[in-house]
């Protein structure tokens, strides 16, 4: 097992909330009809962001945003690398994604492949307007071409860095941490 240790904190509680108010604005900015506009969160940490964006836009425009939360363990590519047996969580979309403007959130974008999957499990949903992504960091080294429209903060890392963002609804804390791997003795 990788151990790791904690480089840098990149990201404190106050910082974070900052930035998903600007995530908010610029949501929208090039939002043309909000009557259109869902958010989708990938199944651990993007749900957190779609509920507090949601949130955050009700704050600024009064109006309730759709949320909805993708579980993509079936959808990945490395899927016989991860578990024996993969848990499936349920996907929990409460409205149709047809015709909808799709944010498509989660907490890290590093290689592109959990947004590939995400975006299987999202159309066997249902065929959507638009999907847009939004990540809170982007770190680089993309194995497939998937660019964030939103982005809260890039992060250059190497290969041996990991980035782990922690949230007060699944960790008990709220920070974001560059942490790298090292080698056990």
């Amino acid at each position: 097992m990788p151990v790791t240790k904690e480089k840098a904190q990149l990201m404190s509680a106050s910082e974070i909330d900052r930035t998903l108010v600007r995530l908010a604005h610029e949501i929208l900015e090039k939002t043309k009809d909000l009557d259109k506009l869902a958010f989708v969160g990938i199944r651990r940490r993007g749900v957190p962001l779609a509920n507090r964006l949601a949130a955050k836009i009700k704050d600024l425009e009064g109006r309730e945003i759709p949320v909805g939360v993708l579980d993509i363990n079936l959808y990945r590519d490395d899927l016989s690398t991860v578990a024996e047996k993969p848990v499936h969580n349920a996907t929990e979309i409460p409205f149709s994604v047809t015709g909808k403007d799709v944010v498509l959130m989660d907490d890290v974008l590093y290689t592109g492949r959990t947004i590939r999957a995400a975006l299987d499990a999202l159309f066997d949903q249902g065929r959507p307007s638009r999907v847009q992504l939004l990540v809170l960091i982007d770190r680089g080294h993309r194995e497939l071409p998937i660019a964030a429209r939103y982005v809260g903060r890039m992060v250059q890392t190497s290969d041996r860095e990991i980035i782990e963002v922690k949230f007060r609804e699944i960790d008990d804390m709220e920070k974001v941490l560059l942490v790298e791997r090292t080698d056990p003795e």
